[in-house]
């Protein structure tokens, strides 16, 4: 298996609350829904869909936002696919058994991703989880970043790469702009 990040981000990094203004206030955040008017969380402007996905990885922040939101919406049409999902929820406070079906607690991040990307199948798929994906980089996890980079910038939020984190040298794979100005970048580890 491989670790993919896919996230929403701003031009100047920021990928905090991408589709509701009320998705993530932490921080007193209260520009959330900048990508919404993109339109682009739809994974086909990256040429992905969560069926190629196998199972999804989140810190503990990303969960309880995921299962505050799609099981209470039946009609999004990602509901049923992530909660069918296999969830890895990297935690050290949450405790089994989690409430949203087919999650599964990883406490050790570096050990438990490991293991899962030892294992045959599907690649894992993050989703916001910017700790998390830290902690990947740090520990030479990631093995594809998407990005769909939004034209905007806040100037403040949660931002996917924070001041004082893990370096990573990536190489461009493919790069594309959609019509409504959002620009799909496919990175890789470099050496």
């Amino acid at each position: 298996m491989k670790v993919v990040v896919f996230n929403n981000v701003t031009v100047d990094g920021v990928m905090q609350a991408p589709m509701q203004r009320e998705e993530d206030q932490s921080g007193g955040f209260e520009l959330g829904g900048w990508a919404a008017a993109y339109n682009a969380m739809q994974s086909q402007e990256a040429g992905e869909s969560l069926s190629s996905f196998g199972s999804l990885l989140m810190g503990r922040r990303t969960y309880e936002i995921f299962y505050n939101y799609f099981p209470k919406h039946p009609d999004n049409p990602f509901t049923s696919t992530l909660t069918n999902m296999q969830k890895y929820v990297a935690s050290t406070t949450l405790r089994e058994p989690l409430p949203w079906e087919n999650s599964t607690l990883i406490r050790d991040v570096p050990g438990g991703v490991t293991a899962l990307k030892a294992q045959p199948g599907d690649d894992i798929i993050v989703w916001g989880s910017s700790k998390l994906i830290q902690t990947l980089i740090k520990h030479n996890l990631v093995d594809r970043y998407i990005l769909l980079i939004h034209p905007c910038v806040l100037g403040s939020g949660r931002r996917m790469f924070s001041d004082g984190g893990a370096l990573a040298n990536l190489q461009l794979i493919s790069a594309k702009a959609t019509a409504n100005g959002v620009v799909v970048v496919t990175y890789e580890p470099a050496g």
